[in-house]
């Protein structure tokens, strides 16, 4: 039996011989032994091809990718993003993070479908399917994505720190504090992959509980919260933090991090129907993560929305003062407000740093192949984000308003970096020959190039008008303008390589696959 499903399984699922060939000479996400056994995933026996019937366990099984995920959605860039698109545009961009959560669903079940399809992650297939100049470019702009929110996220949980210690521990201090979670994040891991995702799970609920608890001290309208989401509005004054809300919620890392976890769980890849299956949990699980984080986001934003929107601080609201005003607007209550927002910036801080850290050594092991032990690759990785952000925090510790100006500059940084996630992504998940037949439909194909095109073209706008006002002088200019132009040719290149793909796997793999067989 095994013999003659062989070249039928090879012709769905074409890389699956060439992972096992290459399992020992490459990095890989996790190991054998590291893998969760999904109870009925290995069973032997009935039509490979058919799906199994759902079941709760299997879904409880799968639960965790999705909410480690999330965290990028939930990070101290996202709330201060929310924080301001509340005080600045009130109610009215409700709606535009709701959809812009729907957008990111959608691109991470597509980059679940190519870690789960293929059985490698995206910075992995990047490796292989692309010349080693662009494979380098690729991966330091994946590496600057990662600093530019790692940073962010740092500050974000230093200031937290400095707030939960009523500044006894100035900004450089609680740096130094969190750079430390590297080394939870590696003793976590040393009990499995289960109990690190039970941490993110109790950091995720302690988010929910604290913006939660705000947004009942606040008691915003119901009626515009209701409007704000379902009715599109957007003016010429609003336009800055509708393009915020937009980019603050596609994180380039977390591309290539998804396609990566889901692979945490033993999937048999050469049986269609249970790679279907799995890609069917790992979605349900994504949309039930993800409707938690647009609840979360939601909670500040409206709670910001409520009590600062056509006063005369929102526009100078930011991370580093919002407690203060929060605390003066709404007073100490049961528990001070002020406490409630530190310790939601806590745990968002504290998760996205940890993340950060395994996104960016599945980054570095993908594009470069790397067989380093994972306390050496999360030290270079903690490294690359904790010497800047020292520096950062000790010279911007002084003032809110140059903690705004670095929080623009990271986030044009990410900005930049998108159509080399999004790109690589779509490409490689619309070929047969990479992901078999769980190559992504026309329709879905147009959508999610539509919906990359949107993204791509908001955050261009974002670099026009962040670059109209802050260059000047002609030398800077002209860099400028050849760093562009580089950037643009770059981005033409990716998608016209992906146009081309299919051809050369087309003749490169059937050969690979036959010495394989032989």
């Amino acid at each position: 039996m095994a013999p003659a499903n062989q070249p039928e399984q090879e012709s769905l699922l074409p890389n699956r011989s060439l992972e096992s060939e290459g399992e020992d000479n490459e990095e890989t996400a996790y190991s054998s032994s590291e893998k969760i056994l999904i109870v009925g995933i290995d069973e032997d026996g009935g039509d490979s091809s058919v799906v199994p019937p759902f079941s709760w366990r299997k879904l409880w099984l799968f639960t965790g990718p999705g909410f480690l995920m999330s965290i990028a959605f939930l990070d101290p860039g996202n709330l201060e993003g929310d924080l301001q698109a509340g005080a600045i545009a009130g109610y009215t961009l409700l709606w535009l993070l709701m959809w812009s959560t729907i957008a990111g669903l959608m691109i991470q079940i597509l980059s679940a479908r190519l870690g789960v399809a293929t059985g490698r992650h995206l910075a992995e297939l990047c490796r292989e399917e692309y010349p080693a100049w662009a494979r380098y470019v690729l991966w330091i702009m994946a590496e600057l994505a990662l600093i530019g929110a790692d940073i962010q996220e740092v500050i974000g949980s230093a200031i937290a720190i400095k707030i939960l210690s009523n500044g006894a521990l100035p900004l450089w201090a609680g740096v130094v504090i969190t750079a430390l979670d590297c080394f939870i994040f590696l003793f976590l891991e040393n009990y499995g992959v289960r109990k690190l995702e039970a941490v993110f799970a109790v950091l995720i609920a302690i988010m929910a509980v604290s913006f939660a608890w705000m947004f009942g001290e606040a008691k915003p309208s119901g009626k515009e919260l209701l409007i704000g989401v379902l009715v599109p509005k957007l003016s010429s004054r609003t336009i800055r933090q509708a393009v915020g809300v937009v980019g603050c919620i596609i994180m380039p890392h977390n591309v290539f991090l998804h396609s990566a976890l889901v692979q945490s769980r033993k999937i048999d890849t050469n049986k269609k129907g249970r790679v279907q299956e799995a890609l069917n949990y790992y979605s349900i699980e994504s949309a039930i993560a993800l409707l938690i984080s647009f609840m979360i986001n939601m909670f500040v934003t409206t709670v910001f929305a409520k009590g600062f929107y056509g006063t005369e601080v929102a526009d100078s609201l930011g991370l580093g003062n919002a407690g203060q005003y929060l605390e003066e607007k709404y007073g100490g209550g049961l528990f001070p407000i002020l406490y409630i927002w530190g310790i939601g910036l806590l745990a968002a801080g504290q998760s996205s740093t940890i993340t950060g850290t395994y996104a960016g050594q599945f980054i570095m092991g993908g594009f470069l192949n790397l067989r380093l032990k994972k306390w050496i690759r999360a030290l270079i990785t903690r490294s690359f984000a904790i010497v800047p952000t020292i520096i950062v925090a000790l010279v911007f510790d002084t003032s809110d308003a140059a903690l705004d100006v670095l929080n623009e500059w990271l986030n044009v940084l990410q900005s930049v970096q998108i159509p080399f996630a999004l790109i690589p992504l779509l490409c490689l998940v619309s070929k047969e020959q990479v992901v078999g037949v769980f190559k992504i439909g026309t329709a879905l194909k147009t959508v999610s190039w539509i919906v990359t095109v949107l993204l791509i073209a908001i955050n261009g706008y974002l670099l026009v008008d962040f670059f109209s006002s802050e260059v000047s002088g002609p030398w800077f200019g002209s860099v400028v303008c050849v760093a562009t132009a580089a950037y643009v040719v770059f981005i033409i290149y990716l998608i016209s390589r992906g146009s081309v793909l299919s051809t050369w796997l087309g003749r490169a793999l059937p050969k690979k696959i036959t010495n394989c067989r032989n």
